[in-house]
């Protein structure tokens, strides 16, 4: 039995690594300024991700009912409509913020590059602003939603059938936990290495930076419409038959 727990684990961090969670956690990264602040957004996904997971599991296996394929298709396709707004989202932010990359201290600390816009502002040379800035922490709820929203979609339905192929309940359930802790650790490893090239961006200049911006939209936005078609029609015909 330890190895199908085991196996549970193995398959959360792959499934991290799913297309549309890719696609996802790049295009809220892209809100970051650090690699620390990309890593907590992962995290932030990932633990949305592995809570709505978990809830249907638990109510799937408690109430020993099946879940149905539609609703999981319905899922899906909102997926797929929020892969595209966030995909446009980071278009708009690429095409409307002008950036720029300037050294900043914090205190007696080391210096890092911050990358800035000044959307809205006047002239950059005779603007006042202070180039301050503030480092959040704790969990970010932007990416705990869209977590929470990729917990219900597309093989979220899979792990459900695998946990309720485990006889006892209790051990079902820590399959799922198991599963979810894989997912979080595969997406926070996958949020590092999303900002190596976010960063490195930033160090070449505000253009880079612009250029990477652009490519994770329109990458973003692409396979959300992609999902989108691809479940489209079955939802549609399903509505028809209601």
């Amino acid at each position: 039995m330890t190895y199908i727990f085991v196996l549970g684990f193995l398959f959360g961090i792959r499934h991290a690594l799913d297309a549309d969670h890719i696609a996802a956690v790049a295009a809220l990264a892209t809100r970051s300024r650090s690699t620390r602040e990309t890593l907590r957004t992962g995290l932030s996904w990932g633990l949305g991700h592995a809570l709505t997971l978990f809830l249907v599991c638990a109510a799937v296996l408690l109430s020993d009912a099946a879940l149905k394929q539609n609703v999981a298709l319905a899922a899906e396709f909102a997926v797929g409509v929020m892969l595209v707004g966030l995909g446009a989202d980071v278009l708009r932010r690429a095409v409307r913020d002008r950036k720029h990359v300037h050294a900043h201290r914090h205190g007696a600390g080391g210096v890092h590059l911050h990358l800035h816009s000044h959307a809205g502002e006047g002239d950059h040379a005779k603007s006042t602003h202070a180039h301050r800035h503030d480092h959040a922490t704790g969990i970010v709820p932007r990416a705990l939603v869209v977590g929470l929203m990729h917990g219900m979609a597309g093989s979220a339905a899979l792990v459900v059938v695998a946990a309720a192929e485990i006889v006892d309940v209790r051990s079902g359930l820590a399959y799922v936990a198991l599963f979810g802790a894989g997912s979080i650790l595969g997406i926070g490893a996958l949020s590092l290495t999303i900002a190596l090239p976010l960063r490195s961006a930033q160090r070449v200049a505000a253009w880079g930076f612009s250029g990477v911006n652009l490519a994770v939209g329109l990458g973003t936005a692409a396979l959300g419409a992609t999902v989108m078609v691809q479940t489209g029609p079955a939802l549609a015909a399903w509505l028809g038959q209601g």
